[in-house]
């Protein structure tokens, strides 16, 4: 008797786990997969994480598949060779492939981060601090004519600090900066998180100003596919514009701690309260749009930057190259 109620245990079960595996098997066939390539893999990013974690996008019928993609240019190329549906990445490269003549250009249906990343670290606590204290200090940037450096310019032209008054270090790569500064390398860093949380968590620097507070609003991370995908694909742009919405939206109305426990996932090599702290820096920073609409205020204030530096020769219509998808239906 025993060894039948025990047979009948095990057919339960395995009947339940067919079940459910059927059902959840049928639900990803109802989602439609979209590539999308990513510049980084970034804090910077949280409300795209938070849209993926608390299954905005699966309740709107996507399943997203995140490709690193390093280089803003990397990802404008991987969108025009189809070899991904969507990219991440600055606004900029956008610009760069309409400028260069492309026919299916790239066009930009939603924003994200509303200005800079990058943190200010200096060698010692500084409460006080302004851009007036870099004057006659070396600062490292990264590499000359990257978005980056050029928003360091843009904040310090704001402030109207002369160049020549800093001492600017374009010589150290992106990816090298913690390392040159942990080296003796300058008396301050131009840092994303988690470099700069994890510089001051051991006392190896410490967080004094916001780059993008100084450099002021642009759409610095933009969602974009070509012209001819959005034709084809508007229900699907329009169901992921309104995921994104709704992860702009908790990240604005929730804690750090709420947020990080949401993404920790997404970085399981930090932890909770390393996420919290660098998401807390982010928010008093403003740096997330609080919905996906890019303003023409926004872009065209990055193209100002481009053009100041001679990136780009002239405007490009905001019309001709940003679509705020959810007001054209």
């Amino acid at each position: 008797m025993k060894k039948i109620i025990y047979l009948i245990i095990i057919f339960f079960i395995i009947f339940i786990f067919i079940f459910i595996n059927k059902k959840d098997n049928n639900k990803n066939k109802n989602l439609k997969t979209i590539k999308v390539a990513e510049v980084a893999h970034s804090i910077f990013y949280a409300p795209m994480y938070v849209a993926i974690e608390n299954g905005y996008f699966e309740k709107n019928g996507i399943n997203i598949e995140l490709i690193l993609t390093s280089g803003a240019d990397k990802v404008s190329a991987a969108v025009l060779s189809g070899d991904v549906n969507i990219g991440f990445a600055g606004a900029e490269s956008a610009i760069y492939v309409y400028k260069g003549g492309e026919k299916d250009y790239l066009k930009i249906f939603s924003g994200l981060t509303k200005r800079d990343g990058q943190f200010i670290v200096s060698r010692k606590k500084d409460k006080n601090f302004n851009l007036n204290k870099l004057e006659g200090k070396e600062i490292l940037v990264g590499r000359n004519g990257g978005m980056p450096a050029l928003n360091f310019l843009n904040a310090i032209n704001n402030q109207e600090i002369k160049e020549k008054n800093i001492n600017i270090n374009y010589q150290i790569d992106f990816a090298s900066l913690s390392g040159a500064f942990i080296g003796g390398t300058g008396d301050y860093v131009n840092l994303f998180e988690p470099n700069a949380t994890m510089l001051e968590k051991n006392n190896q620097g410490f967080i004094v100003g916001s780059i993008g507070k100084y450099s002021g609003e642009m759409p610095y991370t933009t969602f974009y596919a070509k012209s001819s995908y959005i034709e084809k694909n508007k229900k699907i742009i329009t169901q992921f514009v309104k995921s994104i919405d709704e992860g702009l939206l908790y990240v604005e109305s929730h804690t750090p701690d709420e947020i990080a426990e949401v993404i920790h996932k997404q970085f399981p090599d930090n932890s909770i309260k390393d996420l919290t702290n660098m998401i807390k820096n982010y928010k008093e920073a403003d740096s997330w749009l609080t919905n996906s609409y890019v303003t023409k205020k926004s872009f065209e204030n990055l193209e100002k930057i481009l053009i100041k530096n001679k990136l780009i020769d002239g405007y490009v219509s905001y019309n001709k190259l940003v679509l705020n998808f959810e007001n054209e239906q």
